[in-house]
């Protein structure tokens, strides 16, 4: 009987405290017991099962999806996005607005952001972003070369411009190619004072923004001019290539593929991803699902933004 009557006054206490709304001094003075006394009753009702935590996710939430991809791909966070349809654009807006909400609440001040500038994806995060009042980040940078067709690159430099101006950053542009013609064309942009000052950041990342791509390149890419021929995308795949980050290729495990091609890309390399604090990556669609699994077991992500169609496929 003693243990039952200590389990009636710890209910007791609880139901004052979670149902009443009584905050701890008030149970303490009603029941004529310390306040230390208390906080260890409600700590009792939890432990003896008396309180129950419920999370009851809202509509148009999917977090059983999202605990499978964290467990099946160790993520730190992932944030799936209800969808009216599986169709690359309408993936587009909403992993962007999910992406920029994410953005506003978790960054901290001095951050140093790398941003992959060619990502339509990314373009919609930067549309949704509201400009930040309070955390700050000390530098956006870019983290793939990406001179080239004068429209596209416009795009690439406004989007690192936009984001800098909006989260209270410096912009620090790559204002070099993202391929190369050569190795030794790749070695003589490096010896630009500028490139070198903006690729020592890669290395200091607080936190990595970046797209997913199929090894065909995005209608995008395809017209920046920062492409390989079609005999080299055919080495690509022959060399088991799925998807690439920042023009860095990986196959279906998730491991690097290393071809000739790879030195001749200007960006950032897979090991300074690795050691970035938080890599986040918007991606979605069927033609990206492939892409998206590999880029998942690579082990540089550490929060994924993606929709519910693709969340299904990837966690079948």
């Amino acid at each position: 009987m003693g243990r039952l009557n200590e389990l009636r006054l710890i209910a007791r206490v609880a139901q004052m405290y979670h149902i009443e709304g009584k905050r701890q001094a008030e149970i303490a003075e009603i029941m004529h017991m310390s306040q230390a006394t208390v906080s260890r009753m409600l700590k009792r009702a939890e432990q003896e099962d008396i309180v129950r935590t419920t999370v009851i996710p809202p509509a148009g939430t999917f977090a059983e999806l999202e605990l499978a991809l964290r467990e099946r791909y160790s993520l730190t966070e992932a944030i799936v996005i209800d969808c009216s349809e599986d169709r690359d654009g309408a993936i587009m807006a909403r992993v962007g607005e999910a992406a920029a909400h994410f953005l506003e609440v978790t960054l901290q001040q001095d951050e140093i952001i790398g941003v992959s500038s060619w990502s339509q994806t990314i373009l919609r995060m930067v549309d949704n972003i509201h400009p930040l009042k309070n955390a700050k980040a000390k530098y956006i940078v870019q983290i793939l070369g990406g001179m080239g067709d004068a429209s596209v690159q416009m795009h690439a430099t406004q989007l690192t411009a936009r984001l800098a101006k909006l989260t209270g950053g410096e912009p620090r542009l790559l204002l070099v190619q993202g391929i190369t013609s050569s190795r030794e064309a790749k070695l003589v942009m490096l010896a630009d004072p500028a490139v070198r000052e903006t690729m020592d950041l890669f290395g200091r990342l607080s936190l990595a923004i970046v797209g997913i791509g199929a090894v065909e390149p995005s209608e995008m890419l395809a017209r920046s001019g920062n492409t390989f021929s079609r005999q080299e995308m055919a080495m690509l795949h022959e060399a088991g290539a799925v998807g690439e980050i920042s023009y860095r290729f990986y196959d279906r495990d998730g491991k690097p593929v290393e071809t000739p091609l790879n030195d001749r890309v200007i960006g950032i390399s897979l090991e300074d991803l690795r050691r970035t604090n938080r890599v986040m990556a918007l991606a979605g669609g069927e033609s990206k699902t492939e892409a998206i699994a590999g880029a998942l077991k690579l082990g540089v992500i550490d929060v994924l933004v993606t929709d519910k169609f693709t969340a299904a496929r990837l966690t079948a």
